[in-house]
Parts: C-alpha cells; sequence; structure tokens
C-alpha cells in the first residue's frame, strides 16, 4: 500500500518537475489505493454486520476454502480453534506459549481486529478480491469472531464497537512491539557480517512436518503428482511391524472440546448447529464399539446422521486427543 500511494505521489512531484511526464493523481485516485484500516482504526469506514448476516456470507464465499466451521477444509490453515475462555479473559494464548495446540489459528495469533477486518476487506475471497461491501466485511469479521466464542449468537459488529470489541481478542496482548522493525528509533534486530574467508557452508533449509501431523491424511509416499518425479516417505507403518502401544491423552476431553472449536457447534445439554454433548451420549451409550464408533466419526466427519449439517473431520488431532475425547461425550450420558 505504502509503495503504490509513493508512486502516486511520485508520479505528481514528476509532472511539477517534468513537462509532460504523468500527471497529478486525483482525490478519487489516491482514495480508491488508500484502503488500509490501521491498528488504532483509523481508516475504518462507517458500517455494521451481524453474526447471522456473516454466516450467510461465509456459507457462501468462505466456506469453499476455509470449511463450514472454519477448520481449513484441507486448503488453508484454520481460522478458529486453539483458544479457551481464559485466553479471552487474559487476551494471551496459552496454547501459543506452552505448544498444546496441534497448529496454530488465525484467532490463535492476531492481536488487533483491525488486522482481520483489513485483510478480508482486501484480499477476501481468494476468487474476487474487493468484491465484498462493508456491511459483507462487517459482518464476515463478525462470524468469525462468533466461531471462536468471542462474541455471542445475536453480535452486531460496527465502527462504533471495534474497539470495545478489539478488548476481547483471545492474543490482544501476545503482539510485541520492542524491537527495531516496530519502533523508527529503534536499531534493526538483526546484523550482517559478510564472510570473505574460511566460511561456514551455507544452511541447508529443509521442510518437515511434525510427527503428530505426518500421517494426519493418510500415506504421504502414496500422495504424488501424476506427472514428475515421485516423492514421500512411508508415514503408515504395517500393522505387523511393531505392536500397537495405548497411548494415554495428556489433555482431558473437556480440554480439548473447548480448545479445538467443538462448542461452536455442540453444547453440552443443548442443540446448536450439531446435537448436543449429552445427546450423542444417549444415543451410543448401548452400542458395543461406541468408543470406537464415536472416534471414527470425530476423526473422518460424517454428515446425515443428525441433519444436513455436515460434521467436519478432525483428523489433525492425535489418537489420543480423539480417543480422550470419546470418552468424554459418552461419559455424558444422562
Amino acid at each position: 500500500m505504502a509503495v503504490l500511494l509513493c508512486s502516486l505521489l511520485w508520479t505528481a512531484g514528476a509532472a511539477q518537475a517534468f513537462e509532460g511526464l504523468g500527471r497529478l493523481a486525483t482525490p478519487d485516485e489516491v482514495k480508491a489505493w488508500d484502503i488500509d484500516v490501521r491498528p488504532d482504526f483509523v481508516g475504518l469506514p462507517k458500517g455494521s454486520g451481524s453474526v447471522a448476516k456473516g454466516m450467510e456470507v461465509w456459507e457462501a464465499q468462505c466456506a469453499s476454502c476455509h470449511g463450514v466451521f472454519g477448520e481449513s477444509n484441507e486448503v488453508f490453515t484454520p481460522i478458529v480453534g486453539g483458544t479457551t475462555a481464559e485466553d479471552i479473559k487474559k487476551g494471551r494464548v496459552q496454547s501459543l506459549k506452552d505448544g498444546s495446540s496441534p497448529q496454530r489459528t488465525t484467532l490463535m495469533k492476531v492481536p488487533t481486529l483491525s488486522t482481520l477486518w483489513d485483510y478480508i476487506n482486501r484480499a477476501m475471497p481468494w476468487t474476487a478480491p474487493k468484491s465484498l461491501s462493508t456491511e459483507e466485511v462487517y459482518a464476515v469479521t463478525a462470524y468469525i469472531l462468533n466461531m471462536g466464542g468471542v462474541v455471542g449468537d445475536d453480535f452486531v459488529l460496527s465502527d462504533k464497537n471495534m474497539a470495545e470489541t478489539q478488548a476481547k481478542l483471545p492474543n490482544r496482548n501476545g503482539m510485541q512491539t520492542k524491537h527495531g522493525m516496530w519502533l523508527p528509533s529503534g536499531k534493526p534486530d538483526v546484523k550482517e557480517a559478510r564472510c570473505m574467508s574460511n566460511c561456514k557452508p551455507d544452511a541447508k533449509v529443509i521442510s518437515f512436518l511434525p510427527d503428530y501431523a505426518r500421517d494426519a491424511h493418510g500415506n504421504l509416499i502414496d500422495q504424488n503428482r501424476l506427472v514428475g518425479p515421485v516423492r514421500g516417505v512411508v508415514t503408515v507403518a504395517s500393522a505387523g511391524d511393531k505392536p500397537a502401544v495405548l497411548k494415554l491423552s495428556m489433555n482431558s476431553g473437556e480440554t480439548l472440546f473447548s480448545a479445538n472449536g467443538c462448542v461452536a457447534c455442540h453444547g453440552i445439554d443443548n442443540k446448536k448447529l450439531g446435537p448436543s454433548v449429552v445427546a450423542v451420549a444417549n444415543k451410543y451409550a448401548g452400542k458395543a464399539d461406541a468408543k470406537a464408533y464415536l472416534a471414527g466419526k470425530i476423526k473422518a466427519g460424517s454428515s446425515g446422521v443428525w441433519g444436513d449439517m455436515p460434521m467436519p473431520a478432525q483428523a489433525h488431532l492425535a489418537d489420543e486427543d480423539i480417543n480422550a475425547l470419546s470418552d468424554w461425550f459418552l461419559s455424558k450420558q444422562k
């Protein structure tokens, strides 16, 4: 944005210095580019949008890439999840500090609401950037906050309550500003010392998946393009390679339920988008393989069992965590 504005202003200056070279940018042209919203909300247009409206826009414009519930749909990283009510209270996401969440989500990281609003406004949807109206941008932002448990179902986000709403972001106190890249008077936090002799070999940058994610979507060796070189490693061990070892989750089912966004769709005693925890427990309590059956549904997802709303797959969770969730669900039978 700054580069584009400087280019326009340079053109204006050049028009004065060199006859026939460029022209002065008109106020409307500058206004069309100058759409960024600062953390102090300077540049934020007047308007509002409700969570209900945001759900409509999300399902039509966003869900194909970001998932019905912001869980990512295997295209982009998840928008919501990994935050708790305690994080919202303190303004610092605990799972960022202790590494307890299997992956980072947008709501885990973003410290300023203007960042979220501004990016949606200028870059979304992916196939048609800047096509959303001001009301739709407010509404989608409100819906994301609602999916993350930050605001209620009847909430309306507007330019009047943006600052008040930002004070509820789970990681609002997680941004560091005491470094040279933020303060004009500060010093850079990197130094370059060019080696001229007896230099160490250049570092090799490699890409890898953490252990918990290596088999999240099946065997990597089988996931190659139909053309070009074949690469990949075996991430699925054969059943006879070694005896199975039962791993116990270090997290309670209740903690996992809150930290992974389950509360967005399931109440304990009340139905939301999906059935209540109690209803699930009562339905499968008499099933001989209830725990394994429910764990399979959590991991792979399903649709049609409780209505038209699909249950997104939670394949990013470790098996022991999925088993802990299954146990916890079944313990709520009444």
